[in-house]
């Protein structure tokens, strides 16, 4: 189980490894190009509710990964993340979903696309 910390504080949103490593991509390829984006996830810790950050180049991000070894990348997962993540909704994620291992293709990179996709679904991240 990874670890994202935002902004200052101290207390970090938990992310499956996997899920953190498209994540990482997804948000390093739009703040590179001073995208801002909010991102959003519903508790699974207990706690009822779910919770969104504006994430924009002025704010730290640090990504903190359980496994050395880097994860190896879904392009599928990478595309859906970036479509939501340019749609007005944001990059919606589910903490307890798994990005498969099969299909796999880590020479694919994420695409640009052309412009934002409206999307009313959680992301699955199931390719």
């Amino acid at each position: 189980m990874g670890h994202l910390f935002y902004g200052t504080s101290t207390e970090p949103i938990r992310i499956p490894d996997r899920l953190l490593s498209h994540l990482k991509v997804v948000s390093t390829t739009k703040l590179r190009r001073s995208e801002s984006f909010t991102l959003t996830w519903t508790h699974v810790d207990g706690t009822p509710g779910r919770s969104t950050v504006w994430l924009q180049p002025a704010i730290p991000l640090r990504f903190v990964f359980d496994a050395a070894e880097p994860e190896s990348l879904n392009a599928a997962a990478l595309k859906d993340m970036a479509d939501m993540a340019n749609s007005s909704a944001g990059l919606v994620i589910d903490l307890a979903a798994e990005i498969p291992a099969a299909h796999i293709d880590t020479r694919a990179p994420a695409r640009r696309t052309a412009g934002p996709v409206a999307r009313r679904s959680v992301l699955s991240v199931a390719a």
